[in-house]
């Protein structure tokens, strides 16, 4: 799991690439995003899109000093699903 980095202030966005040997003629007919944990004041996804090959969130907020994982969970078009998750650790930069 691969771990970020993200100012509290911060209002970014983060994407999981999911072509790279993964869909292999396949596209991504749907995308969704969790935040755990899901507490008053930490990361929220504050907007979600997904295009060829890419998922991709916009995420906002979170306490200082806190590590959160945010997961993004896709469904192709052949029906299967996946999820590939990441760890966000939030400081000042």
């Amino acid at each position: 799991m691969a771990i970020f980095l993200k100012d509290p202030a911060a209002v970014i966005d983060y994407a999981v690439d999911w072509s790279a040997g993964y869909l292999a003629g396949q596209t991504i007919s749907d995308s969704s995003w969790s935040v755990l944990p899901a507490d008053a004041g930490g990361v929220v996804v504050t907007a979600s899109r997904f295009e060829t090959g890419r998922a991709i969130a916009t995420l906002a907020g979170g306490a200082r000093g806190m590590v959160y994982r945010i997961t993004n969970r896709v469904t192709f078009s052949d029906g299967r699903s996946d999820e590939r998750a990441l760890a966000l650790r939030v400081e000042d930069r």
